[in-house]
């Protein structure tokens, strides 16, 4: 479980998170609404580690381990995935180079006790990966987001939640940008991927990736604090009736 009591935040010696008190549990999902600029993508941001916020008051754990005081990447090798509105571009770093290393990183949580694939092995073992997620392997010979579509590199964060297998996976805004076809496909893979093992946690502004798979948890901030929860009800009352009626 990642549990987070009284979290208080600043950037820029501005606080934008004022006392957040939530938690996330193996087996059930979220949903983070809101308005923009409401603290959403901080708080995920906060979750992974990124150094450009100050946490001035906190209590986060992960799993009763103080989460505080881990790096992004032992995060992210503990089990926790963030999706980025906006990735970014490598060149010279082809896809499948990039892949490998973070399999290879992560394989002590995934299978304990196996050894590192060689480029050989490691691209027989994602074919059919690749071929679930609807991607050509010609697309692993291209360099790192560069000239990606929207669609392309939504469907490279899902071939890294199928490869890594995270605990928590945090998707700011995966379904913005989306044609319909590609929506679809990234709706469909985000509901294979939950399960009593994992824990989704959603950021959106658009309701129908809520269809797709099933949300335990809906929480509604607003200027840096929790003014809702509740299950997912509340997701369909905002749907109908917009966030007039949060204060």
């Amino acid at each position: 479980m990642i549990e987070i009591k009284n979290l208080h935040a600043k950037v820029a010696d501005a606080e934008i998170l004022h006392g957040i008190d939530v938690s996330f549990e193996k087996g059930k999902n979220t949903c983070i609404l809101g308005k923009n600029g409401s603290g959403k993508s901080s708080l995920a941001s906060i979750i992974m580690g990124n150094p450009a916020y100050e946490v001035t008051e906190w209590a986060i754990t992960l799993d009763g381990e103080n989460l505080l005081t881990m790096t992004p990447e032992e995060r992210s090798l503990k089990g926790i995935f963030l999706s980025f509105q906006n990735v970014t571009e490598i060149k010279g770093v082809k896809v499948s180079e990039y892949l490998r290393t973070i399999y290879n990183l992560h394989l002590p949580r995934i299978a304990p006790g196996t050894n590192a694939l060689s480029p050989m092995l490691f691209s027989r073992f994602l074919k059919p990966i690749l071929a679930s997620c609807d991607i050509p392997e010609s697309f692993m010979e291209r360099d790192l987001n560069v000239w990606f579509s929207g669609g392309e590199k939504r469907k490279l964060e899902v071939l890294q939640l199928k490869l890594l297998k995270p605990t928590y996976i945090i998707l700011d805004e995966i379904d913005s940008g989306l044609d319909l076809d590609a929506f679809k496909l990234v709706a469909k893979m985000l509901s294979e991927c939950s399960g009593p093992d994992t824990s989704i946690i959603i950021i959106t502004h658009y309701f129908e990736i809520l269809e797709s798979f099933q949300v335990d948890q809906v929480v509604v901030m607003d200027k840096g604090i929790i003014v809702r929860r509740g299950g997912v009800e509340l997701a369909s009352e905002i749907r109908q009736k917009g966030f007039k009626e949060e204060k």
